[in-house]
């Protein structure tokens, strides 16, 4: 019986790396996760460097990610790492990810999941032949308010859903930064990002979001995308008419040129008998509103919360839960669902409320929509299906 924590590879996030730090961070939390081993650079002596100066022993801190793979393999059961967390570029996801799952690894995987939808259907395939476990990090449906609004939904409080609003603006792209910031210059090339920029890098955040907290999926689109900045590679603004599967209609926003704005994802979703908003800069704070009754404030930390968001709570109300709280979360439903099936066990409910691979193609699916929209003079596009 596996009682001890799992063992993480990490494929990215070396020196001067965030999104690899912010992995970290969230993975270790918990006590579920140990950072073991890792191929931290495309180049092998900045990777070396990377894991010596996060205390890996030197013989795993491999300079490649399939040296990693191969060696970590070869090691006995209880010493070898237990998965991997691919932290690199897009164009970097798919040959990672797959490597690892012909090993007998499980994966989390930073999103856009790939770089096309081609190489998304092939790991769900992959993941559906093994039986491994692929987590996508989705991260803004983690937190606990979200659970919250998504309970509330699920039991019928807003009544039938009529209209989803979900923007995301961002103003640190209003100007052509990317040659002098390695985290502009990737997420701006077609070559490394794939087909879009906003909408790969924040737009499939906002998709996401609505999907999973109405729990309609989205069946048709009609899309504007914009390159504002000149010399520009990919757009960096749309904007984005929805119809979801129930016949509810729904407009997403999102931007990477909307000056003066930071991470400010919020969403509207509204029923016949009410509606909810949630924000991501005051992420603590649920709004309910209604037809016939006051207006109702849903605090993280409070008693009155549903299994669901209380499972993902973890500091007393009025202490603020952010962005690394809910990165955590996923890691730690993941984590616990793994050991669970290690020792026999079936994971709960609320342990398997993480994104998978099956919102992973979903995403790739939309990114592919709203191109083809972008491009038609229809522009009504119907989303791609399986």
């Amino acid at each position: 019986m596996r009682t001890t924590k799992l063992k993480m590879g990490m494929i990215g996030g070396g020196k001067n790396a965030f999104i690899g730090a912010v992995h970290r961070m969230a993975a270790a939390i918990d006590g579920h996760i140990e950072l073991c081993c890792g191929a931290l650079s495309a180049d092998p002596i900045v990777a070396k460097e990377s894991g010596l100066l996060l205390g890996l022993p030197k013989e795993r801190s491999y300079g490649s990610y399939q040296e990693m793979i191969l060696e970590e393999s070869k090691r006995p059961t209880q010493e070898r790492m237990d998965f991997v967390s691919i932290v690199t570029p897009n164009f970097a996801h798919f040959e990672p990810a797959m490597m690892a799952l012909n090993h007998g690894f499980h994966v989390v995987l930073e999103k856009p999941m790939t770089f096309t939808l081609e190489q998304a259907r092939l790991l769900q395939e992959k993941v559906e032949e093994t039986g491994l476990t692929l987590c996508v990090t989705y991260t803004y449906s983690a937190y606990p308010m979200v659970k919250q609004a998504r309970q509330l939904v699920k039991e019928g409080r807003l009544g039938p859903i009529r209209k989803i609003m979900v923007e995301y603006p961002q103003g640190w792209l209003s100007k052509l930064i990317e040659n002098g910031l390695s985290l502009a210059f990737w997420r701006t090339d077609p070559e490394k990002s794939g087909k879009s920029g906003c909408m790969g890098d924040i737009g499939t955040h906002a998709a996401h979001l609505a999907e999973y907290i109405s729990g309609l999926k989205i069946t048709k689109m009609c899309a504007d995308l914009q390159t504002f900045v000149d010399g520009r590679k990919l757009e960096d603004d749309g904007n984005i008419l929805l119809r979801f599967e129930n016949g509810a209609t729904g407009v997403l926003s999102a931007s990477q040129v909307a000056a003066g704005e930071e991470n400010a994802l919020k969403i509207k979703v509204y029923g016949e008998e009410g509606g909810l908003e949630w924000n991501q800069q005051d992420a603590n704070t649920l709004i309910v509103k209604h037809v016939d009754q006051p207006t109702q404030l849903f605090r993280a930390g409070q008693p009155y919360l549903s299994p669901l968001a209380q499972h993902n709570v973890r500091l007393p109300a009025g202490h603020p839960e952010g962005y690394i709280e809910a990165f955590a979360n996923i890691y730690r439903n993941f984590a616990t669902t793994l050991l669970a099936s290690m020792q026999g066990k079936v994971p709960t409910e609320e342990e398997t409320d993480f994104p998978t691979v099956i919102d992973g193609v979903r995403g790739m699916m939309f990114l592919e929509t709203v191109l083809a929209s972008a491009a038609s003079e229809q522009k009504w596009t119907e989303f791609l299906s399986y």
